[in-house]
C-alpha cells in the first residue's frame, strides 16, 4: 500500500510537471504579445493614431536605434530613456505583422557602425571632458532608399516621443513632398510688384515653406472647389471672400482636409487701400479679414474690428531718431508661459512676436468643437477697437483708462470637432452637411506674425540671403504647416505623460522647509537691521573723539545681536536637519512597506485562503458523512 502511494504520488508529480510545461507553452503561443498596461497614464499603450498608420504601412520600413550602450554607463537617465525608447519601438515593430523591422545597434568609436551612423547625420554628443561621445538617434529606410532621422532622443522630449517616432515613420511611408495650397490676400509669395514695377521677394516664410511642402497659389476670386491633390490649405488675410470661395473652404474642410487660417482685424502690411496722393485714406481704410460663416458654423467668436493689449509683453518700439523706445502694449512678445507646450506646434517654442492680434472665443452654441489655446496673452490684457491704436502717435495713450479682462486670450488655437456645414441651403451633387471624422483646423488670429519684420533679419552675404531668426515665429508657422500636412492619425497622438515620476510628497517637505527657512532669514535680516539702526543713532550721539570706541550701549546691543544671530542661525541649521529626517522618516515607511508589509499581507491573504478551502473540504466530508 505505501509502495503504491509513493508511486502514486510520484507520477502525480510527473504528470502535474508535465502538464504545467505544457500549458506554459500553450499560453506562451495563443497569448503571445499580450499585455496588460496598468501605468497610471497608459505609458506603454499605443495611441489609436499611431496604430493606424502601422496598420497602414504597405512596403517594409527599417528602424535602426543607435545607442553607444558603454558610453553611458554612468548616465543612468540616458539609460532609462533608452529602455523606454526601446520598448515603444518594439512594440510598434510587433503591432506592424513583419512590416516595420528594428535593430539595436551600439556604435562603438572607430567602427562601422559609428560610420554608420555619422552617414545617417545622427549627432553624437560629449559627455565627458575625456572626450567620449554618445549615439542616442533613431533613423529610417523604406524600400525606396527615403530616409528619415531624428538626430537625437533627449529626454526632455519623452511626451513627444510617440509623436516623433510616428511622424518618421509617416514621412518614410509618404516620401513625396505633401501638397499645400495657399490663398493669400497679402504678397507672401514672389511675384511682381506694380507699385515699383520690379519683382517682389518672397517673404522669410514663405521660402520656409517652399523647401518642405508643394506649395501651390489659389486664387480667391476664381475659387469654386479646392483641389483634391491638396492635403492642407493655408489661408492668409481672407479680405472679403465670396461665398464660393468659403463654401470651396467648408467642403474642403468637411471632407477631411486641413485647414490653417490666418486673420486679422487689423494686417499692417494691408496695402490693398494705399493711396500715396491721400495717406489718410490709406490710414482710415478696413484692414481686417475674416471667415464669418464658416467660423459662425464651426462654433468661433471672433470680432474682426477688436485687438488685444497686453502692457505686461509690451514691446519697445523707436518712435523717432534720438527718442527712448517706447513700450506699445499692442506690439507683443510673448514668452514660453504664454504657449502651449502640451501640443506639438508650441511645445518647444520660446517666444513668438504678434502685432495688432485678435482673438478667439468658443461660442455658447458650440457642441462637439473644442478649442484648444497655442498662443494666448497674459490675464492682464484688454481688448480694444482695432481702430484706436492706429489713430494715437504716442504708443503710451494706449495705457490710459487700462482696465485688464482677468483672462488670457486666445491668440491661436486648435479647432476640433465634428464641423457642419455652413452653406446648409446648397444642394450641389456630392456636398457634404457635416464633416465625415473629426475636423482639424488651426487659427491664427495675426498675419503680422508671419512679416519678416517681427521674427527675422535678412541680410545678404556674397550673393546669398542669410537669415537671423530673433523670434520663433517661423518655427511656428513651420510646426503647424508640418502637423496639419501629416495625416489626421499623425495630428490626433498628442503629448503623453513621462515615465519619470515626482516625488510629489518629497518636494512637498522641501518646499514646506524651505519656507520655513526663508522666515527664519528674513527674521535674522530684521534684527541685523534693527541693530544697524540703533547703533547708528548710538554712534550718531557720541562726540567726534569718542567716535571709534564703542559705548557700553553699543558693546552690549552688539553682543546681543551676536547671541541672537547664533541662535537663529542654530535653527535654520535645525529646519535643515529636520527635513532630512522627515525624508528619512518617509523613505523607511516605505520600505517597510514594499520589503516587509506587502508580503505579509499577501501571505496572509494566501493563509486565509488556505484555511477557507481546508473548511469547505471539513463541511463538505461531513456532509457525505
Amino acid at each position: 500500500m505505501t509502495f503504491n502511494r509513493k508511486a502514486l504520488s510520484g507520477t502525480a508529480l510527473i504528470v502535474l510537471a508535465v502538464l504545467f510545461v505544457t500549458v506554459m507553452l500553450l499560453v506562451n503561443v495563443v497569448f503571445r504579445g499580450a499585455r496588460a498596461d496598468l501605468t497610471q497614464s497608459h505609458l506603454y499603450t499605443l495611441s489609436d493614431g499611431t496604430r493606424n498608420i502601422i496598420k497602414s504601412i504597405d512596403e517594409p520600413i527599417n528602424l535602426y536605434l543607435f545607442y553607444s550602450d558603454k558610453a553611458t554607463q554612468d548616465l543612468p537617465q540616458l539609460r532609462t530613456y533608452f529602455t523606454r525608447v526601446r520598448e515603444m519601438l518594439q512594440e510598434m515593430a510587433s503591432r506592424s505583422g513583419g512590416k516595420l523591422k528594428l535593430q539595436v545597434i551600439d556604435p562603438l568609436p572607430f567602427s562601422e557602425d559609428e560610420d554608420r551612423a555619422t552617414s545617417f547625420g545622427l549627432q553624437s554628443v560629449p559627455v565627458s571632458a575625456a572626450g567620449d561621445k554618445v549615439f542616442f538617434g533613431l533613423a529610417g529606410t523604406n524600400s525606396t532608399n527615403g530616409q528619415a532621422v531624428i538626430p537625437f532622443l533627449q529626454p526632455d522630449k519623452e511626451s513627444f516621443l510617440e509623436y516623433d517616432v510616428a511622424k518618421l515613420i509617416h514621412e518614410l511611408e509618404t516620401p513625396k513632398k505633401p501638397v499645400v495650397g495657399l490663398l493669400s490676400s497679402l504678397p507672401i509669395a514672389a511675384g511682381f510688384d506694380p507699385a515699383t514695377r520690379q519683382m517682389r521677394q518672397p517673404w522669410a516664410i514663405d521660402q520656409q515653406w517652399a523647401q518642405l511642402f508643394d506649395m501651390r497659389q489659389v486664387d480667391a476670386a476664381t475659387l469654386k472647389a479646392v483641389d483634391k491633390d491638396i492635403g492642407v490649405l493655408v489661408v492668409v488675410h481672407p479680405k472679403n471672400l465670396s461665398d464660393d470661395a468659403q463654401y470651396a473652404i467648408d467642403q474642403f474642410v468637411l471632407r477631411g482636409g486641413h485647414l490653417l487660417a490666418f486673420v486679422d482685424p487689423s494686417a499692417e502690411l494691408d496695402d490693398s487701400g494705399a493711396d500715396p496722393n491721400n495717406p489718410m485714406a490709406a490710414m482710415m481704410a478696413d484692414k481686417s479679414s475674416d471667415l464669418p460663416k464658416l467660423f459662425k458654423a464651426w462654433g468661433i467668436e471672433y470680432d474682426p474690428h477688436k485687438v488685444v493689449l497686453d502692457r505686461a509683453r509690451a514691446l519697445p518700439i523707436s518712435l523717432g531718431e534720438g527718442q527712448p523706445p517706447v513700450r506699445h502694449p499692442g506690439i507683443l512678445g510673448l514668452t514660453q508661459a504664454d504657449l502651449n507646450h502640451d501640443d506639438v506646434v508650441t511645445a518647444n517654442l520660446d517666444s513668438i512676436n504678434v502685432s495688432s492680434a485678435g482673438f478667439f472665443e468658443l461660442s455658447k452654441d458650440a457642441k462637439d468643437e473644442k478649442l484648444i489655446p497655442l498662443i494666448q496673452t497674459t490675464s492682464d490684457a484688454e481688448s480694444v477697437p482695432s481702430d484706436r491704436p492706429r489713430m494715437l502717435a504716442d504708443p503710451s495713450a494706449l495705457l490710459e483708462g487700462y482696465k485688464p479682462a482677468g483672462t488670457p486670450f486666445v491668440i491661436a488655437a486648435r479647432l476640433t470637432g465634428k464641423f457642419k456645414t455652413a452653406f446648409p441651403e446648397r444642394k450641389d451633387a456630392g456636398s457634404l452637411a457635416e464633416s465625415k471624422g473629426e475636423g482639424q483646423v488651426v487659427l491664427v488670429a495675426d498675419t503680422d506674425l508671419l512679416s519678416d519684420r517681427l521674427w527675422v533679419q535678412i541680410r545678404p552675404f556674397f550673393g546669398q540671403q542669410i537669415m537671423n531668426a530673433f523670434a520663433n515665429n517661423g518655427d511656428f508657422a513651420v510646426n503647424a504647416l508640418d502637423n496639419m500636412a501629416g495625416s489626421s492619425d499623425l495630428i490626433s497622438i498628442r503629448g503623453r505623460a513621462t515615465s519619470q515620476r515626482p516625488f510629489t510628497t518629497v518636494e512637498a517637505l522641501k518646499r514646506s522647509a524651505d519656507a520655513r527657512f526663508r522666515a527664519k532669514e528674513q527674521e535674522l535680516q530684521k534684527e541685523l537691521s534693527d541693530t544697524e539702526r540703533k547703533l547708528t543713532e548710538l554712534q550718531s550721539a557720541k562726540s567726534k573723539d569718542q567716535a571709534q570706541i564703542l559705548s557700553p550701549e553699543q558693546k552690549a546691543e552688539l553682543d546681543n545681536f551676536l547671541k541672537r544671530k547664533l541662535e537663529i542661525r542654530k535653527e535654520l541649521r535645525q529646519v535643515r536637519r529636520q527635513l532630512d529626517a522627515e525624508i528619512e522618516s518617509l523613505g523607511t515607511r516605505l520600505k517597510i512597506v514594499n520589503i516587509a508589509l506587502m508580503p505579509i499581507l499577501v501571505t496572509l491573504a494566501a493563509l486565509a485562503f488556505a484555511w477557507w478551502r481546508n473548511q469547505r473540504r471539513r463541511h463538505a466530508q461531513g456532509a457525505r458523512a
